[in-house]
Order: structure tokens, then C-alpha cells, then sequence
């Protein structure tokens, strides 16, 4: 898979005008947006508006269409005596669900299934799948007039101490084991590809050895590029590249870089969101089960597509990511640096990371964004036991990869993913001070201002360029 069929060149004008279109797009976003004000205005839209509609759209869900059973799943306790409005909202809620899912079961058929069709109609599925899982995504605004003031809390789940020790054992060691590849590496499906930005598009799927979910990751192959260097890439919480229009990310232009790009859906995200829920809320209600568990999967399955991506080319090797997949992909990298050496990253791409998971979940502005705090000392947590807990998902102060194959992107004032502890990390690791870009920006407008500048992903070409370690 190392170019583009000439089938697949067909639609050539719609693809420049789509690419024109969404290239500006990005550049307007990136100079608009790629400010510190932008910061303030996301912590506020998140807690204010995001995640309130979030859990009403998974209330939604289970409701199928009943007010009743939507107040229920929502936690209210007296719902409004007319609900002649949540009806109507309800019935257009289902309306974009059952487009969202119509389409979603044509695209399986079209692209995994055993019939070819021609590229134009692959084309015109991916277009409507992606319009109506927008639409169904957005179906959460219907409910934010009237609802979201009075809507209860967020329920969360504490464990206990006993509870994570039972799964994961005491130490850092019984983690890593748990986390480990596995020892039979699943199946992986390739669908059949569609025109990229810069290639090609296409998705793997395999079931998770963890979770025994089914794992989505689109590729984005560059165009005749023979054995191109490929980086595993994982997004942030709530984040779901694959079903929202107009989301930035640097996929596209790593692959117009030359990389061949691989995107997997982390665990309780996109298509493996579980109904009831949206994306990301278990990983953020469970706590801290449901970071223990995102992670320890997330790295068997990145272990997969790194045997897969090994195996499908001759180029080198990358783990990247942008906030919970940063923290994910420098974690894969420290501890494939024990394991098989064909599993092992040779250089790291990390925008908005922090070397402790303490910092980012207890002391970071996370809590204060979703609107709800765990109660750990009545769950038995005093805080050196959970940063124990946590521990086990730092990195250690040893560089995984060689320094100068690390690029890192961070911001002087990001609360998120703490700038203050992101610095003794690079500084531990000795990354040169050219292959560190430290901004004058929080943690939402970091991404905005990737987008307007090229440096970081033209520095990290040329790292992966050089001599191979």
C-alpha cells in the first residue's frame, strides 16, 4: 500500500476544490483562533455547554424516543410537566440516529465487505457517513435551550484501592505486564481505500486483546512514497477525528510530509463509544479505573498496528499524539523499549504532553473543565497512594527513543496537560533545543496555531530522515 490507484485519481477536481477548501478552512481556524484567549473561551464552552449536551445526547440514547425514559437515564428528578418540546426534540434526535446508523451500516458493507464498488460510490458513501454522523453528533444542540441549567450532575464511579490493586497488582512492574502486546497478535482487516488530501485513505480494524471491542484506525498512506516512515497518532479525550466535520488535527499534513499516518479510535471513543455514554465519559467517570483501563488497552492495540505497520513497510517507526494520545504514545514508546525490538518506535511526536498523570487528572484544570470532582478520600485515596497509582502511567526519565528523534510541542500556559511538568520531562530526556517548540498558549489553542505552522512537522521529517538508530 505505497500509492494511489488510478482509479482512485478519478475525481481529481473535486478533490482540489475540496482540499482548497479545507485548507483554508484550517488557515482561518489557526490564525482566528490560535490565541491564549481561546483557552478561557474553550474551559467555558466545555463545562458550560459540551459535556451538559454530551450527557443529555447519551441520555438520548437509551430513551429511543421516550421522555419518560429520557429524564430517567439523565437523573432528573421531576421532569417538566410538559414535555410536548422533548418529544418533538426526541423524534428529531431519532431521526439523525437512524440516518447516522443507516449509513454507517452501508459504509461496513462498502468497505469491508465482499463486494468491490466502483471508487466514485466508496466516495459518496465516506462523504454521507461522515455528514450524518456530524449530524447525529450534533442532534446534542437540540436539548441545550431549555435543559442544560437544570441538568444533575454528572455521575461519576471512585474505586477503590482494593478494587485497582485486584486488577493491576500493587507495583509499576504488574502494570507493565498487564500492558504488555500480546502474545498472538490479532487479525488485522484492511477496507478498500478512497482519495486522501495527500494519498490515500483507508481503515484497519481488529478486535481489542483487552477490551474485545472492535479497534478503528484510519490510515492515510502519502502518495508514491515506497516503504514510507509511519507514525501511530492519538488524539484527546472526546475527540473522534472520524465522525465530526472541520476538526483540526496535523494528520494531513504529516501525510503530505511523506509519513504514512495511523489513527486509532482510543478505547470508549468513536464507533466504540458505548451506547449510554459519549465519547471519552468512562474514561473520565470511572476514575481511576477508567484511566488504568484506557491506557492498558490503548497499548496493546498501538502494539498491534506497530507489528502491522513493521510488517506493511520498510520505513521507520513513530508514536505520536496530541494530549491523551501524547500521554499515551510516550508511555507505548517507554515500555517497548523493554519489549520485542520490531515493536519499538524510533522518534516521538508529542504536542501538549506532561510528564505526570498526577499533575493532569488531580492537580490540572481537567476537573474543573468537567464539572465534577471525584471524592477519593472517602474511597479510601490518600494522595502519595493515588500518585503511586498514577505513577504507573508516566514515562520514566530515560529517553525511549534517541532525544533527537523527539519533537516536542507544548505551551507556557497550559493547566491541562501542566506546562510546569512537562519541562523536567523534555529536560530529562536532553531533547535538543531544536527539536523543542514551547508557545505562549494554553492547551486549546496549541493545536489552532500547529495548523498555521509547518516547523514542527518539517523538523520532525528531517529527524526521521537521518540516520536510523
Amino acid at each position: 500500500m505505497t500509492d494511489v490507484s488510478p482509479a482512485l485519481r478519478l475525481p481529481r477536481r473535486r478533490l482540489l476544490r475540496s482540499r482548497t477548501a479545507g485548507r483554508w478552512q484550517r488557515n482561518f481556524a489557526g490564525y482566528a483562533l490560535g490565541w491564549p484567549w481561546f483557552d478561557g473561551f474553550s474551559t467555558w464552552a466545555l463545562r458550560r455547554f459540551f459535556f451538559p449536551a454530551s450527557r443529555l445526547w447519551a441520555a438520548a440514547q437509551l430513551a429511543e424516543g421516550s421522555p419518560e425514559r429520557f429524564f430517567r437515564a439523565a437523573g432528573f428528578s421531576r421532569p417538566p410537566a410538559d414535555d410536548r418540546r422533548t418529544t418533538r426534540i426526541l423524534a428529531r434526535f431519532e431521526n439523525a440516529r437512524a440516518r447516522a446508523a443507516a449509513l454507517e451500516a452501508e459504509w461496513q458493507r462498502v468497505f469491508f465487505g465482499p463486494d468491490d464498488s466502483p471508487v466514485a460510490y466508496r466516495n459518496a458513501v465516506e462523504a454521507a457517513r461522515l455528514d450524518a454522523s456530524h449530524e447525529y453528533n450534533m442532534a446534542r444542540r437540540l436539548f441545550a435551550r431549555f435543559l442544560l441549567n437544570e441538568l444533575p450532575p454528572i455521575g461519576l464511579e471512585t474505586q477503590t484501592p482494593e478494587e485497582i490493586a485486584a486488577v493491576y497488582g500493587p507495583t509499576a512492574r504488574d502494570f507493565a505486564r498487564v500492558a504488555a502486546p500480546p502474545d498472538a497478535m490479532p487479525a488485522i482487516e484492511v477496507s478498500r481505500m478512497i482519495p486522501g488530501a495527500a494519498g490515500s485513505d483507508y481503515w484497519l480494524r481488529y478486535r481489542s486483546p483487552r477490551l474485545n471491542d472492535m479497534v478503528y484506525a484510519r490510515a492515510h498512506e502519502p502518495a508514491g512514497v515506497s516503504d514510507p516512515p509511519t507514525v501511530i497518532l492519538g488524539h484527546g479525550i472526546c475527540v473522534e477525528f472520524d465522525h465530526w466535520h472541520g476538526l483540526i488535527d496535523e494528520a494531513n499534513r504529516l501525510c503530505a510530509a511523506g509519513f504514512r499516518v495511523i489513527r486509532p479510535e482510543a478505547p470508549w471513543h468513536g464507533r466504540r463509544t458505548p451506547r449510554g455514554s459519549f465519547a471519552g465519559e468512562h474514561l473520565v467517570t470511572h476514575f481511576p479505573m477508567g484511566l488504568l483501563d484506557a491506557f492498558s488497552s490503548a497499548l496493546q492495540e498501538w502494539a498491534v498496528l506497530a507489528d502491522w505497520s513493521r510488517r506493511t513497510s520498510r520505513g521507520p517507526l513513530a508514536f505520536g499524539g496530541t494530549s491523551l494520545g501524547a500521554q499515551i504514545a510516550q508511555l507505548a514508546a517507554d515500555l517497548a523499549a523493554d519489549g520485542p525490538e520490531p515493536l519499538r518506535p524510533e522518534g516521538l511526536f508529542l504536542v501538549t504532553h506532561c510528564g505526570r498523570m498526577t499533575d493532569a487528572t488531580v492537580h490540572g484544570e481537567m476537573i474543573e473543565i468537567f464539572g465534577s470532582a471525584h471524592d477519593l478520600r472517602a474511597k479510601g485515596w490518600a494522595p502519595e497512594l493515588l500518585d503511586a497509582v498514577l505513577r504507573r502511567l508516566d514515562p520514566r526519565e530515560r529517553a525511549p527513543v534517541p532525544p533527537e528523534r523527539i519533537i516536542s510541542v507544548i505551551g507556557s500556559r497550559d493547566r491541562v496537560t501542566p506546562f510546569g511538568c512537562a519541562v523536567p520531562l523534555i529536560e530529562a530526556w536532553a531533547v535538543p533545543a531544536a527539536n523543542r517548540f514551547i508557545w505562549d498558549r494554553g492547551h486549546f489553542s496549541m493545536p489552532m496555531t500547529l495548523v498555521r505552522t509547518a516547523q514542527p512537522v518539517e523538523r520532525f521529517r528531517a529527524v526521521m530522515e537521518g540516520p536510523r538508530p
